[in-house]
């Protein structure tokens, strides 16, 4: 072996000798970088194509605390594991540098790493812009240069992402949404996607696209949640200049883009962060901290200065590079507590003595105030499914500094109700009005999610109760119920045409189902739902205070009949919603309204139009001053069967 070791060092000192030396760091940005405090080291680490001593070439940069020696192989030099050796840098930062001259963008390259242990470990570039299509796993030499003409939405994004304002999310993944009949085995590519996706966002009325993760992952069963390169957008759908070019396209159609980001683990492939120099660099030695149980992957080390800035940087880096309007956050459950899926004896307790993660807890709050203060216009929304307080409040407050947090006990709440045959469903009536309690705790969004439609779920149409009309029906009076109740929206493709099938991530979604009028009908309650949240001021100007509902009647369990009002800032504004749980019609039914004069149904679920039974259309409920439901003015309506009703006063 010391021989061996020797010979490379040969090499690497003559190489040396011909090459001078190059570097973007400054002391500062080492300082930044080891206290954690470093958000953009995508400009310094990686691979940089860079003009030094009038030669055009490439700087390469890695963190390798543990090594002996680094090399840089590739095409280039015939992938000569000792021909490009790297320098450590002196100020014990442990990166290592070098400038090759003559080689460019789409060069293909790997760090051949000498560890101090002796072990030989060959590793693709975490700050690498882009990587090879999987199953090839090096790093290719790119720039994430691009010539944006996206300034209109770019400046008015800090009114349009405002919690104030209507926010009703379309959660895809990629590969799967649509593929070509002729090749269903081929994925779209990023601008075949924008030719097809941006005009059904545009039909359908949703404000914000929701991708899951779009980085560079080597299994796609993972849906893009393993992933390896975390600067990198899949090659599987172009370059990244194809994204942003896809993002641009969005933006210029109004549409917002949400990108599903994962801090919480990455997975054990060779070629990745795990073991990076033969010490567990990224991830926990301990790996009753370092291993998740769940995923089989490596949970990171938060409490690592570098790895922080490493972290918080790919979350600057996506908003920067290419203009995402949020974050989604994901599995921050698993990151806030110590024994999460863990037993007795397989998890440490804190030096408090808590199941607490405190130092994810310290790294969250940091990348909040890092995004927020760098980029105000964006949100960051957290899929977090415990109790944990403040998740969505400041962090000068005591909170993590979330924007929003997935309304997760709704969600199941929700399911488990809708999923009851009507008949029963007097008997769990708390679990469609338990949701009201807790509201207003954090700032909500409501979500129907690829998790709620896979592993044996079945589809939202196959989950709900009777049989094929009232299997829509229900489907129908679901969404009216998320539309109508606090907070923003979030729902998985496929589900706004009632895909029948369980999400399969391997073929396109069922479009064909659209030319049943059924499912047309879910289509178009879906499109109408939107228009209604974008245009009615009190379905989102207070969806995350007390003040924006209230009930008129949360309590008759025994006819399953739910009425309650939404208000916005101005009271003309304010909306009444009527839903019936039951497939029973119920005639002249008088309800407590919350204003006298006539109130007219603006929106009414079990419309013909939707595929509904057309019963009690056109209806004005005119008020009579008989005390009900606690309002001193009331009026009679008829509830058509299975369906929600908005109601609007009108002069």
């Amino acid at each position: 072996m010391a021989k061996k070791v020797n010979a490379i060092q040969a090499v690497k000192n003559e190489s040396v000798s011909t090459e001078s030396w190059y570097s973007r760091f400054s002391d500062f940005d080492i300082s930044l970088f080891r206290s954690g405090k470093h958000y953009r080291l995508y400009e310094k680490l990686g691979s940089h194509v860079v003009e030094h001593g009038r030669v055009n070439g490439t700087y390469f940069a890695v963190w390798v605390p543990n090594a002996h020696q680094v090399f840089v192989e590739g095409n280039f030099n015939g992938w000569n594991k000792a021909s490009h050796p790297m320098q450590v840098r002196w100020d014990e930062s442990g990166i290592w540098e070098t400038f090759i001259p003559g080689i460019g963008t789409g060069e293909v390259y790997k760090y051949y790493i000498q560890s101090n242990s002796g072990e030989s470990l060959e590793k693709a570039d975490p700050f690498a812009l882009r990587w090879e299509e999987p199953p090839s796993t090096a790093s290719i030499v790119w720039d994430t240069w691009y010539e944006w003409k996206d300034g209109p939405w770019m400046r008015s994004r800090y009114d349009i992402n405002a919690l104030n304002k209507p926010m009703s999310v379309y959660e895809m993944h990629f590969g799967s949404w649509a593929r070509s009949p002729e090749s269903p085995d081929e994925f779209l590519s990023y601008r075949q996607m924008a030719e097809k996706l941006i005009p059904y966002l545009l039909e359908t009325g949703f404000t914000h696209v929701e991708f899951l993760p779009l980085m560079e992952h080597p299994f796609y069963p993972s849906w893009g949640y393993q992933i390896t390169g975390y600067f990198a957008a899949t090659s599987r759908y172009g370059t990244p200049q194809d994204l942003m070019y896809l993002i641009e396209q969005l933006h210029q159609a109004g549409i917002g883009v949400i990108l599903d980001w994962v801090p919480s683990h990455f997975p054990g492939d060779e070629h990745g962060l795990y073991r990076f120099d033969g010490t567990h660099l990224y991830e926990h030695e301990d790996m009753r901290k370092g291993f998740h149980p769940d995923w089989k992957s490596y949970i990171f080390n938060y409490g690592r200065n570098e790895v922080k800035s490493f972290l918080i940087s790919n979350a600057i880096f996506w908003l920067d590079r290419y203009h995402a309007d949020g974050l989604r956050v994901d599995a921050v459950a698993s990151m806030l507590y110590l024994d999460y899926s863990r037993k007795d004896g397989e998890w440490i307790p804190n030096d408090e003595g808590g199941r607490e993660n405190l130092e994810a807890i310290s790294f969250i709050r940091e990348f909040n105030e890092a995004v927020y203060s760098n980029f105000p216009d964006v949100q960051t929304i957290a899929e977090e499914s415990t109790a944990f307080s403040g998740v969505s409040r400041p962090t000068f407050m005591g909170g993590l500094g979330f924007g929003m947090k997935w309304m997760m006990g709704w969600m199941h709440d929700t399911l488990n109700y809708f999923g009851k045959d009507p008949v029963h469903r007097k008997y769990n009536h708390q679990g469609i009005t338990f949701s009201t309690v807790y509201a207003f705790t954090e700032n909500f969004m409501l979500p129907f999610s690829h998790d709620e439609v896979v592993h044996g779920k079945g589809s939202l149409l196959d989950r709900m109760p009777g049989d094929e009309w009232q299997k829509f029906a229900n489907l129908r009076l679901l969404y009216l119920y998320m539309f109508t109740h606090p907070g923003t929206k979030c729902l998985f493709m496929g589900c706004e045409f009632a895909q029948s099938a369980e999400w399969n991530f391997n073929q396109s979604l069922d479009w064909h189902l659209l030319e049943y009028a059924p499912h047309q009908g879910i289509k178009e309650t879906v499109t109408v739902l939107n228009k209604l949240y974008r245009s009615e001021p009190a379905l989102y100007e207070k969806s995350f205070e007390s003040g924006g509902f209230e009930w008129i009647e949360g309590g008759d369990a025994e006819n399953s009949v739910l009425v309650y009002t939404r208000k916005g800032n101005n009271p003309s504004d304010d909306l009444l919603i009527v839903l019936n749980m039951t497939p029973v019609p119920r005639k002249t039914w008088r309800i407590g309204l919350p204003a006298e004069g006539k109130w007219k149904v603006i929106l009414n679920s079990d419309d013909s139009h939707f595929y509904g039974s057309g019963l009690f259309l056109d209806q004005n409920v005119i008020s009579e001053e008989i005390f009900w439901h606690g309002k001193v003015q009331s009026g009679l309506m008829n509830l058509p069967p299975l369906a929600g009703l908005v109601l609007k006063k009108v002069n």
